[in-house]
């Protein structure tokens, strides 16, 4: 089955200055992550997303860009990047990195010269209005972080209005200005040319909008208008990004965070085969841990994606959401579960640093809070052994997950029953069955609590079996299949009891003799 790499991955977030600290400091960096890299080629996972590592203010803690070709010397030099691509490559790792369009840093020299006059060279590079006519900001568009003010501040020297979707100190560019596409497309050759294999493009919906700049409706005013802003331009921009990254080889890729609520718009944004490669999409995010609930999500997700031919992804944590296992309650038989469903769904996932270990949100007392979006509790320090001080020093920049002394790399290595170990088990039989790597997918009738569907390819199938509910489930209709795996580990390799224990996720594979049969054909 031959696909692209990414289609065949799964990709590993690492947030840099929570994963690995190679000087004692309390904040990861660059060399950390190398230094690591045979965690990941132990856990199997095939390609690492790293999120922003640029020179930054840190007002948004990367996301805000104040150089996009450079390395803020809080995670190190561009040297050490490129150690840290050479590491991931020679381990068969690929690496994509964050790329941040649709604004920059108030700090970045770009807005600096903008801001000084009407007349500067980069005025036309941001987004500026006069005051509305009876005064104030232009529209009735909202900002995130900042609890429903205007996405709108005053500037007093040249007496208009920016717009920034986020913090103020985070200006939205202009994509209108051809100068700005061509900037943000040199970027993009600067990283390829460093050997990055794609990028995962930060709200990238956000890139596109109507020069008009219209108010939206009362109603939606309060939405911050980043999670409402879908304009047409953004598609032609995606195409001819596309069309770049292709002329590299034609394997490097570009996953985009659409924020948009409706998986039937986010499937938009693959175009037709000719826009983004992947989409996230975010209403499995908000979804509970319920089994009517997932397969809604799969449901409509398939029914968005498959007409198009679009590959979905999945993710159920990343550094913006409390952790899964946190939302969903906190017990580690659900997390295994989870684990399950994520790694046997058709598409690329994501796995979010520390979702191998069971981690659950820190707790962050208010005065350690450092995010405008109050997200620490899922960005706290990755614990590699039960020693913290020893992996972050005495002061880590964010305080630990809860349990570290037991939740960590080192402990759970040494227990083959840990969620540590069914990680990597999920990983290798996705690894090695085609029908979980690639195949399709058909969600099967079955009352909740129970979930099945059904993954196959030429001469391969598999049968997911995930019981969210509390007591066990039967299904009879599976003779002689056998459980290739279990989210608690038991009966492995033995011939399925037609019950599915609560809070048990089971993966099957056919009777041998009907795989030997399928085989031979």
């Amino acid at each position: 089955m031959d696909q692209p790499w990414w289609k065949r991955s799964v990709f590993y977030q690492i947030y840099p200055r929570s994963f690995a600290d190679s000087t004692g400091s309390g904040t990861g960096d660059l060399r950390g992550i190398a230094a690591h890299l045979d965690h990941l080629a132990w856990l199997g996972v095939d390609a690492v997303w790293i999120s922003p590592f640029y020179p930054s203010p840190m007002r948004d803690f990367g996301y805000d860009v104040a150089d996009y070709c450079d390395v803020d010397p809080i995670f190190g030099s561009l040297d050490d990047f490129d150690a840290l691509i050479e590491a991931a490559h020679t381990r068969d790792l690929r690496v994509i990195v964050d790329w941040v369009p649709a604004h920059t840093s108030s700090d970045h020299p770009w807005f600096v010269d903008a801001r000084s006059s009407r007349d500067s060279r980069h005025r036309g590079w941001y987004v500026w209005r006069d005051p509305a006519p009876g005064g104030g900001p232009p529209n009735n568009w909202t900002a995130t972080f900042t609890q429903g003010a205007p996405a709108w501040t005053f500037d007093e020297t040249t007496g208009q209005y920016w717009l920034h979707s986020f913090l103020p100190e985070q200006p939205d560019l202009d994509w209108n200005e051809p100068e700005v596409v061509e900037a943000m497309h040199r970027i993009l050759d600067f990283w390829l040319a460093r050997g990055v294999d794609g990028f995962r493009a930060d709200v990238v919906h956000n890139i596109g909008k109507h020069p008009d700049l219209a108010d939206v409706a009362p109603n939606l005013a309060p939405i911050p208008h980043s999670a409402l802003n879908d304009d047409p331009r953004t598609h032609a921009h995606l195409r001819e990004i596309r069309r770049r990254l292709d002329a590299w080889n034609g394997d490097r890729m570009m996953v985009g965070e659409v924020f948009l609520l409706s998986t039937e718009r986010v499937a938009e944004y693959y175009g037709d085969g000719d826009e983004l490669h992947l989409c996230f999409n975010f209403p499995p995010l908000f979804a509970p841990w319920d089994a009517e609930a997932w397969k809604k999500c799969l449901e409509e997700t398939l029914a968005a994606m498959e007409p198009r031919g679009a590959w979905p992804s999945w993710a159920l944590s990343n550094h913006d959401f409390p952790r899964h296992r946190t939302r969903y309650g906190g017990s580690e038989a659900v997390a295994r579960a989870a684990a399950v469903l994520l790694l046997t769904l058709k598409g690329t996932p994501f796995l979010y640093m520390g979702e191998e270990l069971g981690l659950e949100d820190a707790t962050v007392p208010e005065a350690a809070r450092v995010d405008p979006g109050n997200r620490d509790g899922c960005r706290a320090p990755f614990p590699w052994t039960a020693d913290p001080r020893a992996d972050w020093g005495a002061t880590p920049w964010l305080p630990h997950p809860p349990d570290a002394a037991e939740q960590n790399v080192a402990r759970l290595r040494e227990d083959p029953g840990s969620i540590l170990h069914l990680y990597r088990r999920l990983l290798q039989r996705r690894r090695d069955s085609p029908a979980l790597r690639a195949g399709a997918i058909e969600v099967l009738a079955t009352a909740a609590p129970l979930l099945a569907y059904r993954r196959f390819a030429s001469g391969d199938e598999r049968r997911i079996l995930i019981n969210f509910g509390e007591t066990p489930v039967a299904c009879a209709d599976l003779p002689r299949w056998i459980v290739e795996l279990s989210s608690d580990g038991g009966g492995e390799g033995t011939t399925f009891t037609g019950v599915v224990d609560n809070r048990q996720a089971l993966v099957l594979r056919p009777p041998e003799d009907r795989a030997n049969e399928e085989r031979n054909a």
